[in-house]
């Protein structure tokens, strides 16, 4: 089953936590602390792998969590690294993040990966915060939460020619004549609801990936019929081959059918317009095609080719020309090359925290500050460390200011805090 689209959620693993140890050796009884750190949890990342071709496991499977990272241990040893989780998805794939829209990466080619979700840092254990001040601190960290992301997986077709035309022009047909491709066929609208890939060998021996688009109809770029299910595997194609019913057997003009294709293409992406192409005027084989050849080749010139995907009529001709047509495509005519770095999205720096008086309770929000709450242990030393950093984040000044007094609560994710001066 062809499956273009899917949802799922993404969590990196939860640092380790930090200990707090002493060194406990017979002849040390003074010991200093030795309490190590957490390891950092595991990464989740995508992969493009060409032995997949559709996004069909992640309608069963749409939950992905990464290890944790271990804890740290005594005598400053440290936790180890949570592993990573490698996620295949098939080249072609773009990854968006469903709550803000933001495309994430956009696999295209075999073995390229792209960090979704960083693990979140360990925590440090009470050795690392020991000062001439306080040589025995009892305090350590919590490890970080890993990112947790809803994301929509976007499947686009890699092809180097895509057929396009309306239903039962015939392109199902021509792509089992011109490969090995076996599509479903039938005499109604529609037959096709799923794109086909077949592989195309020319006489030289040349091969190139041809994609049967299923029929366009008018307005599908506003997602008419199923426009837009369609028309976003066109994006990817090298070259357009536009395929029209020269016998005009549905009842419609032939050249007003090209004209609408080209505008619902161009008004759906207008890079569209400037892709190369070439038309393949189908059905030679009815007499009342024969009629319309003069003016099609008046019209079109050198980019028609005369065809029949029932008889063979002009197969030939039409494989050598699209494969002489993408050898000398230029450079910059090819979208979508492949990245040699694995894509990583920066983000700018967030307001460290939110603040806004629900009910009474003053609930805090925020990347940062949240992510101090999951990492404070909250003992003596950890309380207080936390007491300063929120009064260097100005968590204080801004409860102030907006009105905060003496015995109100402070809710930050699931704790409460009675606030006093």
């Amino acid at each position: 089953m062809f499956i273009d689209q899917a949802r799922i959620s993404v969590k990196s693993g939860d640092g380790g936590n930090g200990i707090v140890a002493y060194r406990r050796e017979k002849y040390v009884p003074m010991g200093g602390p030795s309490g190590g750190d957490g390891g950092r949890g595991g990464d989740v990342i995508m992969i493009a792998d060409e032995g997949l071709r559709t996004l069909l496991d992640f309608r069963y499977n749409r939950h992905f969590k990464a290890d944790r990272g271990i804890h740290g241990g005594s005598k400053n040893m440290h936790g180890a690294k949570g592993g990573d989780l490698i996620i295949k998805v098939p080249p072609g794939t773009l990854v968006i993040d469903d709550d803000s829209g933001i495309v994430l990466a956009d696999l295209v080619s075999h073995g390229q990966k792209a960090l979704i979700a960083k693990g979140g840092r360990g925590g440090r254990g009470n050795a690392r915060f020991a000062t001439y001040k306080n040589k025995a601190p009892a305090l350590a960290e919590n490890g970080a939460p890993g990112e947790e992301k809803q994301i929509r997986l976007e499947l686009k077709l890699l092809a180097d020619v895509g057929l396009v035309g309306f239903p039962n022009a015939g392109k199902s047909t021509l792509i089992s004549r011109m490969s090995a491709a076996q599509p479903k066929i039938a005499a109604y609208p529609f037959t096709t609801l799923i794109p086909n890939l077949g592989v195309v060998e020319t006489p030289d021996k040349e091969s190139y990936v041809i994609a049967d688009i299923p029929g366009l109809i008018e307005g599908a770029h506003n997602g008419a019929g199923l426009g837009h299910d369609f028309l976003r595997h066109v994006e990817r194609t090298k070259v357009l081959l536009f395929v029209l019913d020269a016998g005009e057997t549905e009842g419609r003009n032939v050249l007003d059918d090209y004209s609408i294709l080209r505008k619902e293409l161009e008004a759906y992406n207008e890079k569209l317009a400037a892709r190369p192409f070439l038309v393949a005027a189908n059905k030679m084989d009815i007499p009342a095609a024969e009629e319309n050849a003069g003016p099609l080749a008046g019209f079109f010139a050198e980019k028609v080719i005369f065809i029949s995907a029932v008889t063979g009529e002009g197969i030939t001709e039409l494989k050598q020309r699209l494969w002489s047509l993408l050898i000398n495509l230029p450079e910059q005519n090819i979208l979508h090359q492949p990245q040699e770095q694995p894509i990583v999205r920066k983000f700018e720096e967030e307001t460290p925290f939110f603040i806004r008086l629900v009910e009474g309770v003053y609930e805090v929000t925020g990347e940062r500050i949240e992510k101090l709450v999951s990492m404070t242990n909250f003992n003596e030393e950890g309380l207080q460390r936390f007491q300063r950093t929120i009064e260097f984040m100005g968590l204080e000044s801004a409860l102030i200011k907006q009105g905060i007094k003496p015995g109100d609560t402070v809710k930050i994710k699931n704790f409460e805090f009675e606030y006093s001066q």
